[in-house]
């Protein structure tokens, strides 16, 4: 409903990952939230290749250690063919974002798709990339 919202965290996302996100809008009307059909309701983005890397290492090496009592990411968020999600409830632990210029708090959910065909080779894969995995 607030467009100025959906902008800023579009600009953010951005900062985030150096490419322009894209805008999804709502596949169907849904009327308990108040959604019409095509009404722009968040942003996203695809990495791959270099960017996808740069993204992976500063989220792994600076961002995951800047949350506040961070011990690990759960190593049961697995989908059963080796992809991985995570959450994050502020966009604040990247770097990119200063702190003063921020309207209001999103999260984001960041999912890692991997060539990994089960879980256990994809919590491999990951581990040596040295996403820290809660014990």
């Amino acid at each position: 409903q607030n467009v100025k919202l959906l902008e800023s965290a579009a600009g953010e996302l951005g900062a985030i990952t150096g490419q322009k996100p894209l805008i999804t809008k709502a596949k169907k009307a849904i009327a308990s939230f108040k959604l019409r059909q095509g009404m722009p309701i968040g942003t996203k983005v695809t990495l791959r290749s270099r960017r996808m890397w740069e993204f992976l290492d500063r989220l792994v090496t600076l961002s995951l250690p800047r949350i506040r009592d961070f011990r690990g990411v759960s190593p049961k968020s697995f989908d059963g063919r080796g992809n991985y999600t995570l959450g994050l409830k502020e966009q604040l632990i990247f770097p990119e974002i200063k702190y003063d210029e921020v309207a209001s708090i999103h999260g984001m959910d960041i999912t890692i798709v991997t060539t990994a065909r089960t879980n256990d080779e994809g919590r491999a894969l990951l581990k040596h990339l040295g996403m820290p995995f809660r014990t």
